[in-house]
C-alpha cells in the first residue's frame, strides 16, 4: 500500500514470534499478549498499543493513536515459537519464572500448554552459570545455524506464518570484544565452520534468522549483530536488525533523569548504581564475565547523554559506578538503588536518591513486543540494516559506525515518531 514516502506492504496474515530463551521475559510477553486476547489484562507499557502521535499543527488537535495511524501487525495476528535449554512449555515455564500470578496464567493455560520450546543452541563456555538437557548437538557451529535454519522453516510451515520477527530474550553471554572473525561474512562463515571461540550461540541464531529473512533485535548485552559480518549480512539480505539490551529498570530512569540534569544545566559529581534481582538473569549475571557486558551496556550510558566533552566544567570529572546483586529471594522483582550527587548554583552540593522497586520482566515484555511490531513494519516498509529510530529500547543502542549513540531517551522518542512520520507522510 502507498503510505506516504513509502509504499508498506500491508500486514496480512500471521506474524510469528521466534523467541531465543523461553524464560521469565519470554513467557511473560506470551502469556501477556494471550490475556490481552481475551480482555484479561491490558498491554500497560507497550507504545505501540497506547502510544499517539501528533500530525500538524498542535491547533489541529490531530493525535491518533500509533497503532491506528501505521499499520500494524494486530495482537490476534501472532503466533509464538521459540528455543530453550529446558524442555518445559510455556506454562509450565511461567509457572517457574514466578512473574505472573499461577491463578492469572491458569486463565491461558490451554494457550501456554500449546507452546514448546525447540531444542537450543547452548555453550556453557559462553554463559557459565546456566546449563540444560534440551540442547542441539552439531559437528561445527555452521551446522548448528543450519538446524536453526530448518526450525524457523518447520515453524512457519507449522503455524502459516506469513513473516517473522526473532527478539532475543536469553542470557547475557561473557564479554566478548569484535575478532577479524567477525570482520566480513566470508570470515565469519568460514568460522562458524571452524567452531571458532568468537562466535557466540546468539550469533549463531542472529545468522539464521537473518538467513531466513527474518528481522533480529538483540535484547541483550551481547555483541551479536553488532558486528560487521552480520550488519553487511543484513543489508545484504535487506533484513532490519537492532540492538542491543531491552532499557528497563535502573538504566531506563538514568535516561530520563539525566536529560532533565543537562537541560537544567546541573553538574554531576557522581552516579553509584547498584541492583538486587534474583531471577535467571540475576544469576548468570553472577559471573563476572557476563557482567562485564552487562557493565559496559549500562555505563555508557551518562556520557552520551552529558557529552562531557562539550561540558567539560558540569560533566568533565564525575564519578559513575553499576553494580549488580544476585539475591535470589527477590525473583523477578528487581530493585535499583541510585545516589545522586550534583552541584548547582556557586558550586554548592545536593543530592537525588532514587529507589526503583521493579519488575524486571513485566518492563520488558512491552519493549519486546514494540520490538516485534515495529521490526515486522520496517521488513515491511523496505528497512534494512540498523534501525537506529528504535534506540528508545535499548541501553546500548546500535548505530552506523560514523556516528555515536544516542541514549536521551526524549530524543530517541522523537526520533522514532519522526521516522513514522516519513513512513506515512
Amino acid at each position: 500500500m502507498e503510505q506516504g514516502n513509502v509504499t508498506i506492504a500491508p500486514a496480512k496474515g500471521k506474524l510469528g514470534v521466534l523467541l531465543p530463551g523461553m524464560g521469565a521475559v519470554s513467557t511473560t510477553l506470551i502469556a501477556g499478549v494471550e490475556l490481552v486476547k481475551k480482555g484479561l489484562g491490558r498491554p500497560v507499557g507497550s507504545l505501540t498499543q497506547y502510544g499517539t502521535i501528533r500530525l500538524g499543527k498542535r491547533t489541529e488537535n490531530n493525535q491518533p493513536l500509533i497503532k491506528d495511524f501505521v499499520p500494524l501487525a494486530g495482537l490476534d495476528d501472532l503466533v509464538f515459537g521459540g528455543w530453550d535449554i529446558f524442555g518445559d512449555n510455556c506454562y509450565e515455564a511461567a509457572l517457574h519464572a514466578g512473574v505472573i500470578e499461577p491463578e492469572r496464567l491458569k486463565l491461558v493455560q490451554e494457550e501456554l500448554e500449546a507452546i514448546t520450546p525447540l531444542k537450543a543452541v547452548f555453550d556453557q563456555n559462553y554463559v557459565r552459570r546456566l546449563s540444560g538437557p534440551h540442547i542441539k548437538t552439531g559437528q561445527n557451529k555452521y551446522e548448528l545455524a543450519l538446524q536453526l535454519m530448518e526450525d524457523i522453516e518447520a515453524f512457519q510451515d507449522r503455524t502459516g506464518a506469513t513473516r517473522m520477527v526473532m527478539p532475543w530474550c536469553g542470557s547475557t553471554e561473557v564479554f566478548m570484544e569484535t575478532d577479524d572473525v567477525h570482520k566480513t561474512l566470508l570470515a565469519f562463515e568460514a568460522g562458524m565452520k571452524d567452531n571458532h571461540p568468537a562466535i557466540t550461540p546468539s550469533m549463531l541464531y542472529a545468522y539464521a534468522a537473518i538467513m531466513s529473512n527474518v528481522p533480529f533485535a538483540n535484547g541483550a548485552p551481547n555483541l551479536t549483530v553488532d558486528i560487521p559480518a552480520l550488519q553487511e549480512l543484513a543489508s545484504d539480505r535487506g533484513v532490519p536488525i537492532c540492538g542491543k539490551d531491552f532499557k528497563t529498570g535502573q538504566t531506563l530512569m538514568k535516561t530520563i533523569m539525566a536529560p532533565g540534569l543537562k537541560a537544567r544545566m546541573l553538574g554531576l559529581s557522581g552516579w553509584f548504581s547498584t541492583n538486587i534481582l534474583g531471577n535467571r538473569d540475576g544469576d548468570v549475571l553472577h559471573d563476572p564475565s557476563s557482567f562485564r557486558t552487562k557493565e559496559q551496556s549500562k555505563l555508557s550510558v551518562l556520557e552520551y547523554i552529558l557529552q562531557p566533552e562539550l561540558n567539560e566544567e558540569l560533566y568533565g570529572d564525575y564519578e559513575h559506578q553499576v553494580h549488580i546483586h544476585y539475591y535470589p529471594p527477590r525473583g523477578d522483582n528487581k530493585e535499583g538503588w541510585d545516589n545522586i550527587d550534583i552541584f548547582g548554583w556557586l558550586d554548592y552540593p545536593m543530592q537525588i536518591k532514587v529507589n526503583f522497586l521493579c519488575r524486571d520482566s513485566i518492563l520488558a515484555a512491552p519493549v519486546a513486543l514494540d520490538l516485534v511490531l515495529f521490526m515486522d513494519l520496517a521488513q515491511r516498509s523496505g528497512m534494512s540494516g540498523i534501525q537506529e529510530w528504535l534506540s528508545f529500547y535499548f541501553k546500548s543502542p546500535m548505530c552506523a559506525p560514523f556516528l555515536y549513540p544516542e541514549h536521551d531517551l526524549f530524543i530517541q522518542l522523537t526520533k522514532l515518531k519522526n521516522t513514522l512520520r516519513y513512513l506515512t507522510q
